[in-house]
């Protein structure tokens, strides 16, 4: 069965965000890659990091005052895309 999952990262080129986008891309695509069908970087200003799933906002750097982590990032999209899926390690809890 193809996957019809879509990422989309959109960044602030203004603040010289490509590279945390870029590496987050690259984890979601290593993690995921049998998941997704596509992970899209969209340049914008203003600020904006924002993280969407299938048109969905799932993360936003301005509403959450931080960047999002990998670790959650993933288990953000695990929990739509596939709840019963284990992540290894970025299900663990950190102490």
């Amino acid at each position: 069965m193809l996957s019809t999952h879509k990422v989309n990262i959109e960044y602030c080129t203004q603040c010289r965000w490509l590279l945390r986008a870029a590496w987050l891309a690259q984890e979601l695509l290593t993690t995921f890659e049998a998941d997704l069908k596509a992970v899209s970087l969209q340049p914008g200003t203003g600020g904006i990091f924002e993280v969407r799933l299938n048109d969905v906002v799932i993360f936003n750097r301005k509403q959450a005052g931080r960047f999002p982590e990998s670790k959650e990032l993933k288990q953000l999209i695990r929990d739509v895309i596939a709840p019963e899926r284990d992540l290894g390690h970025s299900d663990r809890q950190t102490e």
